[in-house]
């Protein structure tokens, strides 16, 4: 990633950066970041894999802001959240499945299907939902 002054900072780094701005609530300065840079999308994966409970309900609400705003832009986020789909992680599994109904084309709810069986109850009743609806 690099800066205005042509300075480079790891994408763990600026995952973290972007995570603990979520954790203390500045949705609206993440939002205008994605609307700047659509390459940000590419790392919803990441950022929904932080351990930080309010980073990851924070994701949600970052989601639902940029569906007002920008829904166009959201399924740039899919091949990242598709990716988590595959998680050990129940709570990854969940939220990526959370993110991609938010997004909500067809393209980000059909890989929801292979999560019916998920081992997780929560996972299914999460996916079960976001079916369910139109």
């Amino acid at each position: 990633m690099r800066n205005k002054k042509d300075t480079y900072i790891s994408k763990e780094d600026f995952i973290k950066v972007i995570a603990d701005f979520i954790e203390m609530g500045h949705i609206e300065n993440i939002a205008a970041m994605f609307r700047q840079d659509k390459e940000n999308y590419l790392l919803c994966g990441d950022l929904i894999s932080d351990e930080r409970y309010m980073v990851r309900i924070g994701m949600a609400v970052l989601f639902e802001e940029l569906s007002r705003c920008n829904p166009h832009d959201l399924p740039l986020a899919i091949p990242s959240l598709r990716a988590k789909l595959r998680s050990e992680t129940n709570y990854v599994r969940g939220d990526a499945a959370t993110l991609l109904g938010i997004i909500g084309t067809d393209e980000a709810r059909e890989p929801l299907k292979s999560l019916l069986n998920d081992p997780d109850r929560q996972v299914v009743e999460i996916v079960q939902d976001i079916l369910s609806c139109p």
